[in-house]
């Protein structure tokens, strides 16, 4: 555990990972639960024998589809509540204090967990883990963040709705924890920070964002200016910075759009004999294709700007999309990002362009 000032941080020495680290899997989140989790969670520790995993629910649920699987860096902790997916974050604050969600977090508050997963609502998720954990000196407000593919690999795109309604001094903060993520879990060195807005042009944008701009113009950041919607996917940016409903609504039009043309193409190469048989000459193309937009492949939001590490799986999540969340949460661990957003967001708080202009 490391402190900043008054503040401690849950968090891995470089050293960690040859030893074994600990993730907590609310294992009753989501739509499927344990039957995606569980199974998920024995995969993970197949392939990764330096990881021990906390399966946190209804022991007997979860051991009905652990079956006779072997359970060496695998314990259960049982927990009596669940958190429904439409269930008011307030309510599931104050009414679920055993539900698998919450024991989760509190695993990595009491530092036996270095992260939690979860597949669970993602507003009592968000509302859970800010009130057990608490956020990084300097940070207002928690961030969600997650990669989407593009032209250069893939992009990283916060918030993506935590915060519906976000001053500037918030997006200046988002900038800074996306940065630093990327250079963590990524290896960029310096990666390329962009806004979302309406257009390029200094004089478009609301003013939150233009005073957001201007910030990220003076800070050490590699700030590269305006992105447009399109330019999520096609630009050579490495974060790309927005308020939580509009990069909410973003990345739900993406998703739209992708699932549109996947069973446009696959309804059209159906339509007759010679479309079938063209269809089977693209299939490879196809098939590399599906691979690289699988949103499988992207799943796992990590929850940033918090002293501890929190990763959100979709809710659908089937067992490959749930074992990337747990990929994601272990990247984390590994490079310390608490602590790393911690330090940059100080130092880039304090310094004196951001202190002339706010």
């Amino acid at each position: 555990m490391t402190t900043l000032g008054r503040f401690s941080v849950v968090q891995a020495t470089a050293a960690e990972p040859s030893l074994g680290c600990t993730i907590a899997l609310d294992a009753m989140g989501g739509d499927h639960g344990p039957e995606v989790v569980v199974p998920a969670a024995l995969r993970y520790l197949a392939d990764h024998p330096h990881i021990s995993l906390i399966l946190v629910g209804d022991e007997t649920r979860i051991t009905s589809y652990l079956g006779r699987a072997p359970r060496e860096r695998l314990r259960i902790h049982h927990a009596t509540q669940e958190i429904a997916m439409d269930e008011s974050p307030s309510k599931a604050l104050r009414n679920k204090k055993d539900s698998s969600m919450r024991v989760a977090i509190d695993l990595v508050k009491d530092g036996e967990a270095q992260a939690c997963v979860s597949a669970g609502n993602t507003g009592a998720l968000m509302a859970t883990a800010r009130f057990v954990l608490k956020t990084l000196p300097h940070i207002d407000r928690p961030a969600i963040c997650t990669a989407v593919p593009s032209l250069h690999g893939h992009t990283h795109m916060l918030d993506l709705g935590a915060n519906v309604d976000c001053s500037a001094e918030h997006l200046f903060q988002f900038a800074v924890m996306g940065s630093e993520l990327v250079a963590a879990v990524d290896g960029i060195a310096r990666p390329k920070v962009a806004l979302l807005n309406i257009g390029q042009e200094a004089i478009k944008g609301n003013e939150q964002v233009k005073q957001a701009h201007e910030w990220l113009v003076r800070s050490n950041l590699n700030y590269v200016g305006y992105v447009e919607g399109n330019g999520i996917y096609l630009d050579d940016v490495d974060v790309v910075v927005s308020d939580g409903f509009v990069g909410n609504v973003a990345l739900k039009s993406s998703e739209g759009v992708a699932k549109f043309i996947s069973q446009s193409l696959s309804a059209q190469f159906r339509r007759t004999l010679l479309t079938r048989l063209a269809g089977l000459i693209a299939l490879p193309i196809l098939k590399h294709f599906r691979r690289t937009m699988d949103p499988r492949r992207y799943n796992g939001a990590s929850l940033l700007g918090l002293r501890g590490i929190v990763v959100k799986s979709h809710g659908g999540a089937d067992e490959i999309a749930f074992e990337n969340a747990i990929r994601i949460a272990e990247k984390e661990i590994e490079a310390n990002i608490p602590q790393r957003i911690g330090d940059q967001v100080g130092r880039h708080l304090a310094s004196e362009p951001y202190k002339e202009s706010a």
